[in-house]
């Protein structure tokens, strides 16, 4: 669930991931963490180096863990010992607003993704066909599964709906128009993954039970659970080829339910779950290719018999879930990643590859959409040397726009390519609508440059010279983790209070960071007849 319940209303959310700074080493990538655009190419499909070694499965821990708000309303150290007690290797967090870094400091992990709310024992590569949709996880030298995290759309919450009498061609009717479309990026990547024998989880609050949970069995085990539903979603990803890590373990849900929402916290200003609020498994681990599911146990609330891992006070209103698998990593496709996508002028710049290991092999920047002549810096690779690097760039002299780090054979053919933006040091994110004056029910396109790029940074219209930590969003949008881009407000957009159209007036339209209430620009424009 989101901050839908809180006064000033939760969004729907869907999903990204970060860079990391990796370090070369003889044996693959390392390093520290830190920020990608929206889904192109699915899956990986980029040609291989050397035929991969057989390598012995591994046993990887992951969790998703829905930390309510950015984990501050009760406890964040309650968050990082609640992650710390599971044992978890991986995870996928939800609404994280913009504390990822500090969560991996209290860790004290060194590897974090915080465009994609992901924190990680393990080294993560952002790769190129990624997107915003999936990282890599370097769980052994050279060898990677890749891992979605998403947030899918809070409302209208489907389980309230039956509970408020809604017939079930109602629920699955709005099902399949609210949150369906949010997770077919994700699905539209697992084809090239399987290709590429590169196992791949799927962590998120999905804002949706799973089909497997509402059988005629259940019908009447939990108040409101009143009739067998297909939810859309669940069916979608498992039809896709992904598997349920919770319900492989325990199948029957009559016996274990694992429900991840709501969960008891102290009480918080704002919203507080209830006795008429349906409780559901909601928050998911789901696993596709060579993961075999081992384990897996509920963390939450001392107490409650069902929860396998306790901390007190808990500081969320979600449990969180980790599962166990017997995992067999994959070489990675041939890759030249960045370390960040938005780099001030001045400060260095990580590039890593994964590469053939070739003579005369080298890595290059160049304008965006520019050849291999058209460089502005570029290093060799190394002949001879591990096929997986890291090299340093510096920008000094850069001009602030888009570019492309490029990985080249000895002939100065393009492996891969990699895009990120250069802006001004101390240049601030902006934030515009393309036109300052609009007629009632014309389309409203807003553009922003120098973004975070974080998946779930978000655009929200208001009116003229509202407080977005007070007040209500009228629209929104989220950038889907681009730098400088745009997006076009009509109604299909979703609405808070008033919607689409907006009425005559003066209106306020703010980049909002990483789910949260953060404002990093703001414009203003005007409706009228």
């Amino acid at each position: 669930m989101t901050k839908m319940f809180r006064a000033h209303a939760g969004r729907a959310a869907l999903c990204v991931f970060g860079l990391t700074l990796l370090v070369a080493t003889s044996a693959g990538w390392g390093g520290t963490g830190g920020a990608a655009s929206r889904a192109a190419a699915p899956g990986p499909s980029a040609p291989r180096s050397a035929a991969p070694r057989p390598v012995a499965p591994v046993s990887l821990k992951v969790m998703v863990f829905n930390i309510e708000n950015g984990g501050t309303q009760v406890s964040f150290a309650k968050v990082a010992q609640a992650i710390k007690k599971s044992g978890a290797d991986v995870v996928g967090i939800e609404e994280a607003y913009g504390h990822i870094p500090r969560l991996a400091r209290l860790l004290g992990w060194h590897y974090f993704d915080n465009r994609l709310q992901i924190v990680s024992r393990y080294p993560l590569v952002d790769p190129p066909g990624g997107n915003g949709v999936y990282t890599f996880v370097q769980v052994a030298p050279g060898r990677v599964v890749a891992m979605e995290n998403v947030h899918l759309p809070s409302a209208p919450y489907g389980p309230n709906w039956v509970r408020n009498g809604k017939t079930r061609a109602q629920v699955l009717a709005m099902e399949r128009r609210v949150r369906l479309p949010a997770i077919q990026d994700q699905l539209a990547a697992l084809p090239g993954f399987t290709a590429d024998g590169i196992p791949v989880f799927l962590t998120g609050d999905f804002n949706s039970p799973s089909f497997r949970d509402w059988t005629k069995a259940t019908v009447g085990t939990r108040k409101y659970l009143r009739y067998p539903v297909r939810w859309p979603v669940s069916v979608a990803v498992e039809a896709a080829g992904f598997r349920d890590s919770f319900r492989e373990v325990y199948p029957n849900p009559v016996k274990t339910p694992g429900l991840t929402w709501w969960a008891p916290r102290p009480h918080v200003s704002g919203w507080n779950p209830g006795p008429r609020d349906p409780q559901d498994r909601i928050d998911f681990v789901y696993a596709a290719g060579a993961a075999t599911a081992t384990a897996s146990r509920i963390v939450g609330e001392k107490g409650n018999p069902a929860v396998k891992v306790s901390v007190s006070p808990w500081p969320s209103d979600h449990r969180a879930v980790v599962s166990t698998f017997a995992v067999t990593p994959a070489v990675p496709p041939v890759l030249v990643a960045v370390d960040r996508r938005l780099v001030a002028v001045g400060q260095d710049l990580k590039v890593t590859f994964h590469s053939p290991g070739g003579a005369g092999e080298q890595a290059a920047i160049v304008p965006a959409g520019g050849s291999p002549a058209d460089a502005v810096a570029e290093q060799a690779t190394g002949a001879g040397q591990p096929t997986d690097g890291t090299l340093t760039f510096a920008t000094a002299g850069f001009t602030p726009g888009a570019y492309e780090a490029l990985l080249l054979d000895g002939s100065n053919a393009v492996l891969s390519r990699i895009p990120f933006w250069v802006k001004a040091a101390g240049a601030k994110p902006q934030i515009a609508t393309v036109k300052h004056i609009y007629k009632v029910g014309d389309p409203i396109e807003v553009t922003w440059q120098d973004a975070p790029g974080n998946r779930w940074d978000w655009v929200g219209i208001y009116t003229a010279g509202a407080d977005p930590t007070a007040a209500w969003y009228i629209l929104y949008l989220y950038t889907n983790a681009s730098i400088d881009g745009s997006a076009t407000f009509n109604k299909h957009s979703w609405g808070g209070k008033t919607g689409w159209p907006l009425p005559p007036g003066k209106y306020s339209v703010y980049l909002l960071r990483d789910d949260a209430y953060h404002t990093l620009a703001a414009g203003t424009f005007r409706v009228q007849h």
